[in-house]
């Protein structure tokens, strides 16, 4: 079974990932099919495309970065720069999209599936999703355009789930922005099929319904407290100033994540937050995971997540008050002639 399917069914241009076995992790030939279908797909004669995977578990877990680490081992950084300066291409390609992108985003949904189910126009999640950013705990920041998704999420609600990486059910997710319908799984098959058939839209408002309730909303007044500083340290003080339990629940959360990543995160939803661009905050992002394989905590961090699974990472700073302003600044610093290219976009 190859990795994804790529056809056209009636009014839709339809992109199925099948790698059910690992989560649906986005593999670099899977990142440029799909650009290909987007491309060619823009002038065909279709309604609309329609994003989905298979199996119950996931929709896409993220980025098969086993590549990546292993070529990092090997000193080759063009590897990584590659692969995240196409996905980012890719996503950009989807937000931008001239015609309307359906995904149904059951099960898991995080790091690159994000950045390709969660930036078309219409967002399906149901009673299993979970989505999130995760990016912090492997020594990378919210990336894939997620960043954009985080700073113009309610209030500070972004800050807390870009840094702790916090697994939103349907409703959380539909309330920071990241999905728009919640449609119990059940009616997919169908909504699909009619969908292709007739590429009429009005098939997807007529069949969401109410969400069951989500955990984020009772702990706003908390995010909002204590995310809403200037830098990661100021948001790890305001947390151990409250002292209650969810406050030393997000910390002790915190404290698992690399600190570097925490602070570079921090600084790049701040230049975003008035910003309504994807070019832009992938701009942002790449700034920082171009560099992320020889000056940050990526290879530590996929060491410890995924190779050896020790759970235990050594971060090149012990906590977010180590971390010199310098060493964010220098994360972020634009790339001249390196940065991402967008003169070949649509």
């Amino acid at each position: 079974m190859s990795d994804i399917s790529i056809r056209i069914d009636e009014r839709a241009g339809r992109i199925t990932l099948q790698r059910p076995d690992a989560l649906n992790a986005l593999t670099y030939p899977m990142v440029l099919a799909i650009e290909a279908a987007l491309d060619e797909w823009r002038t065909a004669d279709i309604d609309l495309v329609m994003i989905d995977a298979e199996g119950e578990k996931a929709f896409c877990a993220g980025g098969d970065i086993a590549d990546m680490y292993a070529s990092g081992q090997r000193g080759d950084l063009e590897y990584g720069r590659k692969f995240w300066r196409d996905e980012y291409r890719l996503n950009a390609k989807l937000f931008e999209y001239p015609k309307p992108v359906i995904s149904f985003l059951q099960g898991f949904t995080m790091g690159g599936g994000v950045g390709v189910g969660c930036h078309g126009s219409h967002r399906i999640v149901c009673e299993t999703s979970q989505i999130a950013m995760p990016e912090c705990g492997i020594g990378l920041v919210p990336d894939v355009g997620g960043s954009l998704m985080l700073a113009l999420a309610p209030g500070h609600l972004g800050y807390f789930l870009g840094m702790t990486g916090h697994r939103m059910s349907a409703a959380d997710a539909i309330l920071a922005g990241f999905a728009d319908s919640y449609i119990p799984q059940s009616n997919w098959p169908d909504l699909k099929a009619t969908l292709s058939t007739t590429g009429d839209l009005a098939l997807i408002e007529n069949a969401r319904t109410d969400a069951p309730d989500g955990t984020l909303s009772d702990v706003i007044p908390q995010i909002e407290a204590s995310f809403a500083g200037a830098t990661a340290a100021d948001i790890w003080r305001a947390l151990e100033n409250d002292g209650s339990d969810f406050a030393v629940k997000t910390l002790n959360t915190l404290k698992q994540k690399s600190p570097l990543a925490q602070s570079c995160a921090v600084q790049i939803l701040h230049r975003l937050r008035s910003v309504g661009s994807i070019r832009q905050a992938l701009d942002q992002e790449f700034r920082y995971t171009s560099r992320a394989v020889a000056q940050g905590d990526f290879i530590e961090g996929i060491r410890a997540a995924i190779i050896d699974k020790d759970r235990n990472p050594n971060w090149a700073h012990p906590s977010v008050y180590d971390v010199p302003p310098m060493d964010v600044t220098n994360m972020l610093l634009p790339l001249g002639e390196d940065a991402l290219n967008w003169k070949d976009m649509p």
